[in-house]
């Protein structure tokens, strides 16, 4: 089979080669699935050059999740073979099969397509934990999210919108605005470069942002931490910007709000009872159309690299999502 391999880590994807593997064996408890579409996440792009929290040992195939059909299980398992699922783990998912404990899967719904399911776990289940778990937004809320443009900013986008939210989306592209724009209809799409403040507290008649979802970092957080509401929260989701940003302490008690960091994936394996509740509430919200993934592009897995290096560019609107053996 054709699998994505990382062999060493390097700024340049020189490291991350395409190679024929053998057919991965099953563990007992694994679910074999054959992998139809599998989504790029920026950790994908980090783990290449060691710069993710998450360090596995070389050489791994790459991709965080997937979604595709069982081939086989364990007997009494709760999938069986030609079932649609979804899901993954930190790596494996780019390639045409993949083990996947059956913990870590959960069964496509209703009518949602494989490349939207396989577009929709991480990104999905980041914003949701983030929003709904951690600051329990509310209808009518002032949210403003951060590298809307990108997979989860855009998930937490429609999420909040579904939610019922006023969603201020934030990019950092200018050309990017009216494509956001017309995927989700947000309240506003701003171009947050610079001072920031002015344009929130005009479009919220002074009142600033109850939620600051941050997947940005950097200047993006500086600036963010006067945008924020009394009382209100600022969520830290990751450092796209590339600089981990400082905070004077008197900033949060003067203005009264909170810093949250938040984990998707770990707080799902720390109380595995909330991580299925939100994969079912997710599941139950795409069923009903609520929230539908935004895709960028589709690509073969032969053409991987311009997946990785548009995402690097920062030239997507949603997500890249790779069909192994096409």
């Amino acid at each position: 089979m054709q699998a994505l391999r990382v062999e060493r880590l390097s700024d340049d994807l020189s490291g991350v080669q395409l190679i024929d593997l053998p057919v991965p064996q099953r563990a007992t408890g694994d679910v074999l699935v054959r992998v139809k579409a599998a989504s790029l996440n920026y950790p994908d792009l980090l783990m290449t050059q060691g710069k993710y929290q998450f360090k596995p040992p070389l050489p791994f195939t790459s991709g965080l999740e997937m979604a595709g059909e069982v081939i086989e299980a364990d007997a009494g398992s709760a999938f069986e073979p030609g079932d649609r699922v979804m899901g993954g783990q930190k790596t494996g998912a780019f390639a045409e099969l993949a083990s996947v404990p059956e913990t870590s899967l959960s069964s496509v719904p209703g009518k949602v397509s494989l490349p939207s399911a396989a577009a929709m776990g991480a990104a999905y289940s980041t914003a949701y934990t983030g929003l709904v778990e951690l600051c329990a937004v509310k209808p009518g809320q002032r949210v403003l999210i951060h590298g809307a443009s990108g997979g989860v900013g855009l998930a937490a986008v429609d999420l909040a919108k579904a939610m019922g939210a006023r969603v201020i989306a934030a990019t950092g592209r200018e050309e990017k605005r009216g494509r956001i724009a017309s995927l989700y209809a947000p309240d506003a799409v701003i171009h947050a470069v610079g001072r920031f403040r002015e344009q929130v507290s005009e479009i919220t008649g002074g009142a600033l942002a109850d939620i600051v979802f941050d997947p940005v970092g950097g200047d993006i957080f500086d600036e963010s931490t006067r945008c924020v509401a009394f009382g209100g929260k600022l969520v830290v989701v990751g450092f796209t910007g590339g600089r981990i940003a400082d905070v004077a302490t008197n900033i949060p008690l003067i203005k009264g709000f909170s810093i949250l960091g938040l984990r998707a994936g770990e707080y799902a394996r720390r109380f595995p009872e909330r991580g299925a509740a939100i994969s079912a509430a997710i599941a139950q919200l795409a069923t009903d159309g609520k929230i539908t993934p935004a895709i960028d592009r589709t690509l073969p897995l032969s053409r991987w690299r311009e997946g990785f290096e548009a995402m690097s560019n920062r030239q997507l609107v949603g997500k890249v999502v790779f069909e192994p053996g096409s």
